[in-house]
C-alpha cells in the first residue's frame, strides 16, 4: 500500500469515526424509545477494510518497503503511519476493535423491534438479566428495562400492591427488597430483633388466641374480647365491646373461641352466642347469633365475611347480604359432634366448609347438602387443614388391622384420595397444608416429631425430632419451620439443614404459631381456665396460670433479650406497676 492510500485511508476513516461518536451521543438521548438495533451501516468501513486486505495480499514487489514515514516519525506530537503490511494488518485489527466499540452495528444479522425483545427477556431471571447487561449496551437497555425488573418484583412478592408508575427505577427497588429480605433472614437465623408479651387481663385466664397479618385477638375467661395491631410500636389493645348486660360484672360466660381476618372479628361463647364485629366501622357488634348448645367448633375465612359455627349436630353458615344485613347462607345436620370446622378459601359466591365430626368427614357445601367426603368406621379424624382444592386430615387407626396413623389428603373438586402420607404410631395432632409451599406439607405428631410430606411423591422428605411432648402447633415456609409443643417450648429450625436455629420456652403449651417473613406471633393457652379466688390477689400465681402472648418483630436490629419489658411500654398515666408488686414504677418516657 502506498503513501496515498494511506492518507486517503486515514482521512475517511477519521470521518467515519467522527459520525460515528455523533450518532452515537444522539443515539443515548433517544435509546429507550427507538428500535433495537438501528444501527448505521458500517459500509464504508467494511469496503475500506476490504480494500486494504486485497492491497496486503498483493506480490512483495508490488508493496512498500518503508516501515515508517520520516515526516511522521520526526514530528513528536503526531502518531506515527504504519506501512506495508504489518502497518496494513494492525490498522485492520484496529478497525475491528473500533467496530466492535460502536453500538451501531447490530450482534445479530436480524433487527428485532424493541417490543418483541422485550417479550423475549421476560422469560429471563435476575441473574441472567444480568449477565445479559453485560453484552452489549443495546443489550444493557433492554436488560435494566422497567417493564422486566417490575415484573421481577412482582413474581417474587415484593410490592404486590404497587404499580410500574409508583418508582423510577425498579431495578434499585428489586435490589433494595433483596437485601432487606437477607437481612430478615439473618435476624431470624441470630434471632435478632424485638420481643414484647401482650398485655394480659387482671383477673382472667387466656381461653383462645388468634391472627391475621399482625393483628391479634385473644378471648379470657372473664368474656372480655381484646385485638392488638402489632404492626404498631405501641400495640395498644381496644377491648371489643359486648352485648351483655353490664350491670353484672363477672357474669360474662367465657370465651370458647376467637377468629379474625382483614375485616372481621369474631367470639364464641360458653352459652352459645357468637358475636361478629366489623373492625373497620367500631368496637360494637355488628351481629349476634344464639346456638341453643355450647359451640364446639368456629371458622372464619380469610378474605370474605363467611362465618360458620358447629353447635350440637348444627353447622351453620352465616353471611351478609348485598344490603349488607346478616343471614343465614346455609344450614346442614350430620350425624355426630363435630370436632374441627374449616372454611375453603376462594369458593366465589357459594361458601364451602370442611367439618369432621368423630370418623366422619363432610362437604359442605351452600346451595346443597352434606355430603360425606371419607368415611371408615371405627378411625376418628385428629386434625384437619385446607387449602383452596384440597384437604388434608390425620386418620387415627384402630381396631384388628392396624395400618398406622396416617394423613389423607383428597381433592375437593374431584372428591376422591389423591395421596395417603405418614406412618405414625401416634396421632397427627397439627397439620399446616394452606401456608406451606407448593407440593409440600408440615405436620406434628404427638410422637414428638415434625414432618415434611412431599405430595408429589407421597413420602416423607423431613422429619425432625422436634419437642419432648407430643407437637401442637406447626408452620413453615420456604427454609425454615416453626414449631410449638405440649411443654410449651416453641422451635425454629432451619429445614435445609435439617438444624435448630433457636428455642424459647413457656409454661403452658403452645396453642397458636402465625410468622410471616418479619414477624412471629405465639401463644401458650393453659389447660386450666379457672384460677382460685385466694391466688387472684398474688400477682406470680396469676402470671403461672394466666397464659402469654409474645409478639417477635425481626425487621428491627435489636437482640430479642435487650427488648424493653411490657412496663416500659405504658405511659405515665398507668397504674402497671402494681401489677408488678412493685411499690413505685418509672415507666418508659414517650417521646
Amino acid at each position: 500500500m502506498d503513501e496515498h492510500s494511506l492518507e486517503e485511508f486515514r482521512r475517511h476513516w477519521q470521518e467515519e469515526l467522527a459520525q460515528a461518536q455523533a450518532l452515537r451521543k444522539l443515539r443515548r438521548q433517544r435509546r429507550a424509545e427507538e428500535a433495537v438495533g438501528r444501527g448505521e451501516q458500517a459500509s464504508g468501513y467494511l469496503a475500506l477494510a476490504q480494500g486494504l486486505l486485497e492491497g496486503a495480499g498483493r506480490p512483495p514487489a508490488a508493496r512498500a518497503t518503508p516501515a515508517v514515514r520520516p515526516e511522521a516519525a520526526s514530528c513528536s506530537h503526531s502518531p506515527p503511519v504504519l506501512e506495508g503490511a504489518g502497518g496494513g494488518e494492525q490498522l485492520v485489527d484496529q478497525l475491528i476493535r473500533d467496530l466492535n466499540e460502536m453500538d451501531d452495528v447490530p450482534f445479530f444479522d436480524v433487527q428485532l423491534p424493541y417490543e418483541l425483545a422485550i417479550n423475549i427477556f421476560q422469560y429471563l431471571d435476575r441473574k441472567d438479566l444480568g449477565r445479559c447487561a453485560q453484552v452489549s449496551k443495546t443489550w444493557k437497555v433492554i436488560a435494566e428495562d422497567e417493564v422486566l425488573w417490575y415484573r421481577l418484583c412482582q413474581q417474587e412478592g415484593h410490592l404486590p400492591e404497587s404499580s410500574i408508575s409508583d418508582y423510577s427505577c425498579w431495578k434499585l427497588i428489586f435490589q433494595e427488597c433483596r437485601a432487606k429480605e437477607h437481612m430478615l433472614r439473618t435476624n431470624w437465623k441470630n434471632r435478632r430483633g424485638a420481643v414484647s408479651e401482650l398485655e394480659h387481663i387482671p383477673e382472667a385466664v387466656l381461653c383462645d388466641v388468634h391472627s391475621y397479618d399482625g393483628v391479634v385477638i385473644a378471648g379470657y375467661t372473664s368474656g372480655d374480647v381484646r385485638v392488638w395491631d402489632t404492626r404498631t410500636w405501641d400495640y395498644v389493645a381496644p377491648f371489643l365491646e359486648t352485648e351483655y348486660e353490664e350491670d353484672e360484672p363477672g357474669m360474662q360466660p367465657y370465651v370458647s373461641f376467637v377468629r379474625i381476618n382483614s375485616s372481621l372479628a369474631v367470639a364464641a361463647y360458653e352459652d352459645g352466642f357468637l358475636h361478629v364485629w366489623d373492625l373497620r366501622t367500631g368496637k360494637r357488634p355488628v351481629h349476634r347469633f344464639e346456638h341453643d348448645a355450647r359451640i364446639q367448633a368456629l371458622a372464619l375465612s380469610r378474605e370474605g365475611a363467611t362465618v360458620a359455627t358447629a353447635s350440637a349436630f348444627d353447622v351453620v353458615m352465616l353471611s351478609p347480604n348485598e344490603e349488607g344485613y346478616w343471614q343465614i347462607a346455609a344450614e346442614f345436620e350430620v350425624q355426630k359432634l363435630v370436632d374441627y370446622l374449616e372454611i375453603v378459601p376462594d369458593t366465589g359466591r357459594y361458601p364451602v366448609a370442611i367439618a369432621t365430626a368423630g370418623d366422619l368427614v363432610y362437604l359442605l357445601k351452600a346451595e346443597d347438602s352434606a355430603r360425606t367426603l371419607h368415611y371408615v368406621y371405627g378411625q376418628p379424624i385428629t386434625s384437619l387443614d385446607v387449602s383452596a382444592n384440597q384437604v388434608a386430615f390425620g386418620v387415627k387407626s384402630l381396631g384388628w388391622v392396624y395400618e398406622g396413623n396416617k394423613i389423607l389428603v383428597y381433592s375437593l373438586e374431584a372428591e376422591r384420595c389423591l395421596s395417603k402420607l405418614g406412618n405414625a404410631l401416634g396421632d397427627f395432632t397439627c397439620i399446616n397444608l394452606r401456608d406451606s409451599p407448593p407440593s409440600l406439607m408440615v405436620s406434628g405428631n404427638m410422637d414428638r416429631r415434625v414432618r415434611i410430606h412431599d405430595l408429589r411423591t407421597d413420602k416423607i422428605a423431613l422429619s425432625l425430632s422436634a419437642h419432648q411432648l407430643g407437637v401442637s402447633a406447626v408452620q413453615m415456609d420456604d427454609w425454615k419451620i416453626v414449631s410449638g409443643g405440649e411443654e410449651g417450648l416453641v422451635s425454629v429450625w432451619d429445614y435445609r439443614m435439617s438444624q435448630k436455629l433457636w428455642e424459647v420456652h413457656s409454661r403452658h403449651p403452645v396453642r397458636h404459631i402465625s410468622f410471616n417473613s418479619h414477624r412471629l406471633i405465639t401463644a401458650n393457652v393453659p389447660y386450666e381456665r379457672v384460677v382460685r379466688n385466694s391466688d387472684l390477689d398474688s400477682f406470680a400465681t396469676h402470671r403461672r396460670h394466666r397464659g402469654l402472648i409474645h409478639a417477635y418483630e425481626f425487621a428491627v436490629d435489636q437482640l430479642a433479650f435487650q427488648s424493653p419489658l411490657p412496663i416500659c411500654h405504658s405511659s405515665c398515666n398507668t397504674m402497671t406497676g402494681s401489677n408488678y408488686d412493685l411499690a413505685l414504677a418509672f415507666p418508659h418516657d414517650r417521646i
